[in-house]
């Protein structure tokens, strides 16, 4: 009996685990659509005119409705059909929906016979599928352009959601609700509509030879006056004078404003640049930046750190409503802050820094080649592989690549007083700074990818949400022992380091300068 008993175990025991494999496999496998019943009359569809459209997705739709025609209602082909005419507006390109054909087909829809309905049922059933895609992922993969950039993929299965637009009672709302529901979208589409109405541009580029300062005389003032009337930042004059007056100061100032630049009135490097912007070059700039925001995660969470790279600026959301702003200084050119989402986990009073090997090869190594002091200048300490301290005396360059190097907390940690962590591939963080004079500055691109944080006590307080253990004079309290303490964050809190660089304010465009050149490659993959 006791045999027979190990031995019903063992079957047992197999035969779940053969059942949990079994499961597995189950769920990796595309789940077969429903029979779908077209509403109607439909009509019958010969199965190899799906053939050269060469799209399993699209077989699937038609298997699914046994090969009949799903789009009796006039109805709803022309919300479709001008739904894809208007594609334009979320930087899309009509042309790639199949339009004209589509339309040849609807003038005649009452006309055709079956093989015309058959073939125009398809062919909008197949545009339709490309423009959800498009809507709900944009038309190029980021995980293909970039390798600092780390987001998911936005779901959508999508001859389920055909189906569920075959079922509403109110088409035109439910395509709505695919496209992206953010208000930097919805900013940008406002954004391209008042680009669209400005007239043709066919400006000079303006040459910068020196800073041009309120009241001074020079050719190009008149030129960049006619900027800024075209631009609505100034009102057009009758007579425009080559004197640099009140009026042009007020002008530039907005202009500079707009253009998240320092608005002192000095016409700089930089201020010529941005006026140099042609209406097409703005134009193209926003049609990629619409296509980067399909790339974004719809859903960003009910409360959510939102930081905009080239904005230089962190907010925090909370149920669609900002409750906090701070500038932040962010990864320059040559080592960029990743774009990537992720969720905050834990707070680290008095941190201290572990030297990344980038900065140890391309900082580190060299200051210590100069002098062994600047390893006790900085306070870092050295240890060999063993976890044996190692003094300045006995460093050695032979051996400098297999050293950790460890910088203790304290007011000149180069991680400042507190540390933000959320998990990501690229080991990146939100920190405090020994350099917070760099936050007065106007271009903010300074750090080595991580993302320095103005006045982060005040953020981790509120991220802490605990009045009693960490408000401001606990933390102060922490700080002033100088020891390392890691505390978790218990509610939950996204965070999005992203990127766009135009969006519209109070029908006023809004631009910001492009720190990592990716927005004019960008539009040369989406239009080329």
């Amino acid at each position: 009996m006791k045999n027979l008993f190990i031995i019903l175990l063992l079957i047992s025991f197999f035969s779940c685990k053969k059942e949990t494999l079994k499961s597995a496999v189950v769920l990796k496998k595309e789940i077969p659509m429903l029979l779908i019943q077209p509403e109607g009359k439909p009509t019958n569809i010969d199965s190899t005119l799906l053939l050269s459209f060469n799209n399993k997705v699209l077989s699937n739709f038609y298997k699914a409705t046994n090969y009949r025609t799903v789009w009796q209602s006039e109805e709803k082909r022309k919300i479709i059909l001008e739904e894809l005419s208007r594609s334009d507006e979320e930087g899309l390109q009509p042309e790639d929906y199949n339009l004209k054909s589509l339309f040849d087909f609807e003038k005649k829809a009452r006309s055709l016979d079956s093989l015309g309905l058959a073939k125009y049922d398809i062919l909008l059933t197949s545009s339709l599928q490309k423009y959800i895609a498009h809507l709900t992922n944009g038309t190029v993969n980021p995980r293909k352009l970039y390798k600092n950039w780390d987001l998911k993929e936005n779901y959508i299965d999508l001859n389920t959601t055909v189906v569920q637009l075959l079922n509403s009672d109110s088409l035109t709302y439910e395509i709505e609700q695919l496209k992206p529901n953010h208000i930097v979208y919805k900013r940008l589409k406002k954004a391209l509509q008042l680009l669209n109405n400005f007239p043709k541009d066919n400006f000079k580029s303006i040459k910068f030879t020196k800073i041009i300062t309120p009241k001074d005389t020079t050719a190009s003032i008149i030129d960049i006056k006619k900027r800024l009337i075209y631009w609505k930042d100034m009102q057009p004059n009758d007579s425009l004078t080559p004197i640099y007056d009140q009026e042009m100061v007020t002008a530039l100032k907005r202009f500079q404003s707009r253009h998240g630049l320092a608005a002192d009135a000095k016409i700089g490097a930089g201020t010529i640049a941005s006026l140099n912007f042609s209406k097409t070059q703005r134009t193209q700039q926003i049609l990629a930046n619409l296509e980067r925001w399909k790339w974004f995660p719809k859903q960003m969470g009910n409360e959510y750190i939102i930081i905009n790279i080239p904005d230089y600026k962190l907010l925090l959301v909370k149920n669609k409503d900002t409750l906090r702003t701070h500038r932040v200084i962010v990864g320059r050119t040559k080592r960029k802050t990743p774009i990537l989402s992720s969720t905050l986990t834990q707070v680290v009073f008095n941190p201290t820094w572990t030297v990344p090997p980038t900065i140890l090869r391309e900082d580190v190594i060299p200051a210590i080649l100069r002098s062994r002091e600047y390893l006790t200048q900085s306070n870092i300490k050295v240890y060999d592989a063993t976890g044996r301290f190692v003094s300045p005396y006995e460093w050695q360059l032979s051996q400098a690549n297999t050293y950790r190097y460890v910088q203790s907390p304290g007011t000149f940690n180069s991680l400042g007083m507190v540390k933000l962590i959320f998990p990501n591939r690229f080991s990146v963080y939100l920190h405090d700074t020994n350099h917070r004079d760099y936050f007065e500055k106007i271009d903010r691109s300074l750090s080595s990818g991580c993302v320095r944080v103005e006045n982060p006590l005040e953020l981790t307080e509120y991220l802490l949400h605990d009045p009693v253990s960490w408000n401001l004079e606990k933390i102060t309290e922490t700080l002033q022992k100088e020891r390392t303490k890691f505390v978790k964050i218990k509610k939950e809190v996204a965070i999005h380091l992203l990127y766009w660089t135009a969006w519209s304010e109070n029908n006023n465009l809004i631009f910001r300068d492009d720190i990592y050149n990716l927005d004019a490659n960008l539009y040369n993959k989406l239009r080329n």
